[in-house]
């Protein structure tokens, strides 16, 4: 798998400052390249739950404020938008935060 390598206790800080601001709750890590309108190799894609209240734009605002935070480009996938195999693989292969 090709999974960015990251200190997870400042993922997790980060994460849990975009949750409290976004309504998405972060599942995982995903493979680089899952989230297909992010390029670049140290990219991060990220498996996410949405909230009542999450619009495109706050989920655009919560991946750019992810990234700033991390200090690399930042890709959010939500479960409720896959489909297919996608579905059934992405939310198994996705490593935990």
């Amino acid at each position: 798998m090709n999974v960015p390598i990251v200190n997870r206790s400042i993922l997790r800080m980060h994460v849990a400052a975009i949750e409290a601001k976004h309504p998405l709750k972060i599942v995982g890590l995903l493979p680089r390249v899952s989230a297909g309108h992010v390029f670049g190799d140290e990219a991060l894609d990220i498996l996410a739950k949405k909230k009542p209240g999450l619009s495109l734009l706050g989920l655009c605002e919560a991946e750019r404020d992810l990234a700033e935070r991390l200090g690399r480009l930042v890709g959010i996938v939500l479960v409720s938008g896959l489909q297919g195999r996608e579905a059934e693989e992405f939310p198994r292969i996705a490593e935990g935060v």
